[in-house]
């Protein structure tokens, strides 16, 4: 070492490796978030219930969605269907089997005549265990 001269230490090194610990911590978020919506986004038809105060029955045995909107459009499980085509998945389903429950949910603004018509293409499909799925009203306001 030479009299006034300082000696340089090579510096650190630049790191060439990904920091993976804030990829993690995002992706750990957004995985809580999806956990979160996946239950609200189960059924995406819009529809007006009527409301009931008659008590929730829970049903064990295996089941089927149909879904008659306001506009007239029918959907069985969530897929939309004309009333030729739900017929036949109804008799698939029947002789599948028998003991199904139809599960109807129609729109408060459909009339009951078409009610009746769906009602009526389920049990000549051979579905006789038909329930009606209403809201349960808001509580009173005092």
């Amino acid at each position: 070492m030479a009299f006034g001269r300082l000696e340089r230490s090579k510096g650190t090194e630049p790191m060439s490796d990904i920091n993976m610990t804030p990829l993690i911590d995002v992706m750990l978020v957004l995985v809580v978030i999806f956990i979160l919506t996946a239950p609200l986004l189960a059924s995406s038809i819009r529809l007006d219930l009527p409301k009931t105060d008659a008590a929730k029955g829970s049903s064990g045995a295996p089941f089927v969605t149909l879904v008659l909107t306001s506009a007239g459009q029918l959907y069985l499980n969530d897929k939309p269907l004309v009333a030729d085509a739900l017929l036949a998945q109804l008799t698939e389903t029947a002789a599948a089997a028998p003991d199904t429950e139809v599960q109807l949910r129609a729109d408060a603004s459909v009339p009951y005549g078409r009610v009746v018509e769906v009602m009526g293409l389920a049990q000549k499909a051979g579905l006789n265990r038909i329930g009606f799925v209403a809201d349960a009203p808001a509580p009173a306001q005092r």
